[in-house]
């Protein structure tokens, strides 16, 4: 069985997947970042959320070549919204880890900058 969106999230982030009393506001964070997502090219042009856990990660990226790197962004970006790190550098690391993740994402997703790097091969 594929993971559930917000299960896998919640494994991230340490919270008890019997634990429902933060769902709510997981969901909105998660719903955010598909919302960046989206209007990073990722996904259905229309949007995505979710509103429980029945969702799974294909039902918004179908079979990408996106899966691994949204897989890990999602949890990242719920976390900063989330569980903040409570320390100047850890907060830092963490938002240089997803802007740079975004980044690639816009690599993979902008078909001129796919194509400047393919001809610098």
């Amino acid at each position: 069985m594929e993971d559930s969106i917000l299960e896998s999230v919640k494994k991230d982030l340490n919270v008890s997947l019997d634990d429902n009393f933060f769902d709510p506001e997981l969901i909105m964070h998660i719903n955010t970042a598909f919302s960046i997502l989206t209007q990073l090219g990722v996904g259905p042009k229309s949007g995505f959320s979710i509103s429980d856990a029945t969702a799974v990660w294909t039902d918004f990226l179908g079979e990408s070549n996106l899966t691994n790197i949204v897989r890990s962004y999602v949890p990242k970006k719920v976390k900063v919204l989330f569980d903040p790190p409570s320390t100047g550098p850890l907060s830092e690391a963490l938002n240089k880890t997803i802007s740079e993740m975004e980044w690639r994402i816009m690599v993979i997703v902008d078909p001129i900058m796919e194509d400047d790097y393919d001809d610098e091969d």
